[in-house]
């Protein structure tokens, strides 16, 4: 993954965005003004931290305290993301009337920030003409609500597909970003269960979209500006390790997470980390990355104008330069 340039000095331009609703992701929370001096929470990003620990466990986003995807799961990304083609209704290739189907999946934080990267990826001039964007993402739902199959999140993922002009068998890949509202476990048991929310969400994900092949995951951006108990620190942060450990699962053969139809029945895409999210407020990481204040609503939870466009950016990034995404996200040179 590229690292992202000096983002203290960035300064996104926000012409054209219509701001949308503030949704919370469960019941109605009483909103107050941003904690703006909650700067900083002492944390390590979890690509930061390496081979040191948080709470005993390790950082890193991939096993052995490593940020690079281990050399067999990179492996085989790389030949599902080669085997990438557009698909007709159907779902079967058709280089003229098909489509590349990619799906956002999570909460209201993430409808408000995919929404965004929509409207500037689609206006990349290097934009795979195929490549169909969709926002499934909705406010109100917390990964505990849609870590069911019949939960009406994924009617209306239907329903947004269809007026699309799309089918659920055109979607290939998807953008996950989820987190619980309102914690209150400890930790590892608070990551623990959105760990195993995360791995049902992937499962629904294969059962209601036949030929979906890769999944990106993120978790939680800065939380320390938080005014209310919708999911501040340091539970925001602690996300993270449920990605790492779902993806870890995965790359040490979990039969429930198998993605390789030659080792039997395949239960759930290729997943992999999207881009990382979570900088320690105004204490910049490797990359340069901050969290200001200012980059979120008066909850300091859901993003303001220039939080969404920071993380559609993340996005843009990480889809134009990530070894898996190139050849489905770019048109071909």
């Amino acid at each position: 993954m590229r690292a992202n340039a000096n983002w203290s000095r960035c300064k996104f331009g926000i012409s054209g965005f219509i701001a949308l609703t503030l949704l919370s992701w469960g019941a109605t929370s009483s909103l107050g003004a941003s904690n703006c001096s909650g700067t900083s929470v002492g944390f390590a990003p979890i690509t930061d931290l390496g081979t040191a620990t948080y709470q005993g466990f390790q950082g890193g986003l991939y096993p052995n305290g490593l940020n690079a995807r281990p050399e067999g799961h990179e492996q085989a990304g790389l030949a599902i993301s080669q085997a990438i083609q557009p698909l007709n209704r159907a779902g079967r290739p058709s280089v003229q009337s098909g489509a590349i189907v990619l799906l956002s999946i999570g909460m209201s934080n993430t409808t408000q920030e995919f929404s965004t990267f929509m409207s500037m990826a689609n206006g990349q001039p290097d934009k795979n003409a195929k490549l169909t964007i969709i926002d499934g993402a909705q406010g109100g739902q917390s990964a505990d609500k849609i870590a069911n199959p019949s939960a009406q999140f994924w009617t209306v993922i239907d329903r947004r597909l269809s007026n699309a002009g799309v089918t659920p068998q055109q979607v290939q890949i998807a953008w996950i970003k989820e987190a619980d509202a309102r914690p209150t476990l400890s930790f590892p048991e608070d990551a623990q269960k959105l760990q195993r929310e995360l791995k049902t969400i992937a499962q629904i994900l294969k059962q209601r979209f036949p030929n979906i092949q890769l999944a990106y995951l993120s978790s939680r951006t800065y939380g320390g500006y938080a005014s209310t108990d919708l999911n501040p620190e340091p539970y925001a942060y602690q996300s993270g390790f449920a990605v790492k450990w779902l993806i870890e699962e995965q790359v040490n053969g979990a039969s429930d997470l198998n993605y390789d139809r030659t080792k039997g029945e395949v239960k759930a895409p290729w997943l992999s980390w999207g881009p990382y999210l979570w900088a320690d407020g105004l204490k910049a990481r490797s990359d340069g990355l901050i969290w200001e204040c200012s980059d979120f609503r008066d909850d300091g939870t859901h993003p303001s104008d220039s939080g969404r466009m920071k993380v559609a950016q993340l996005l843009l990034n990480f889809f134009k330069s990530d070894a898996t995404s190139r050849a489905w996200f770019l048109k071909s040179p």
